[in-house]
């Protein structure tokens, strides 16, 4: 999508994974803690390919972002208010440039960005959604695989949206979209459209 309008990419799920990482091997896993270890260790956000990505370290963290152990802890962590406060300030700063973004994330139209020009929130059944996820994790999609999934990111939707800080939801001005039914580029081209409605075509 960034792609499609010259944009650069943040994805602040990534982020709040990246702190995860750093969480599952503290004994202490208060926000406080959480935060003083992780920018001890200097995560950070850098431009690389057009995406804005978490350096741990000095180094590329995606090879820690989607472990078992951190999706199982992912949810608990970015639950804690210091948490959310520290990658909203990250995000925020990161949005003070003359440069296009897109950032998806669970409550960057609510919370984060509440006076965005554009707001998407995309659905998809739990089946439809556990099938991606194993494609993108590079494992088959049968039917028992499908249905763990389907289990595990419902219950993740489940604490999420019943969580106190930053809770789930859609923002009342974004553009709902079912991607169920839809291919990789009709999704783009969707969104495309409605970018191109709401900010004009000279803005794109």
């Amino acid at each position: 999508m960034a792609r499609a309008i010259g944009a650069v990419h943040l994805d602040s799920g990534a982020l709040y994974r990246a702190l995860t990482a750093v969480a599952q091997d503290l004994p202490d896993r208060t926000a406080d803690a959480v935060v003083r270890v992780a920018e001890a260790r200097d995560l950070e956000l850098r431009e690389v390919g057009g995406e804005l990505v978490p350096f741990l370290d000095g180094r590329d963290a995606e090879h820690l972002l989607r472990s078992p152990e951190v999706t199982a802890l992912v949810s608990e962590v970015s639950a804690l208010a210091g948490v959310r406060d520290w990658v909203n300030a990250r995000i925020r700063a990161a949005a003070r440039s003359d440069r296009s973004l897109v950032i998806d994330g669970r409550d960057i139209g609510t919370v984060v960005f509440p006076r965005a020009p554009v707001k998407i929130f995309l659905t998809a059944s739990p089946e439809a959604r556990a099938r991606r996820r194993l494609l993108q994790q590079g494992q088959e999609p049968d039917l028992a695989r499908v249905q763990r999934e389907t289990a595990r990111l419902m219950e993740r939707d489940r604490l999420d949206s019943t969580r106190a800080v930053a809770p789930l939801t859609s923002a009342e001005d974004a553009v709902i979209l079912d991607t169920t039914s839809l291919g990789f580029d009709e999704q783009i081209g969707r969104i495309v459209r409605v970018v191109r409605e709401r900010l004009g075509e000279t803005k794109t």
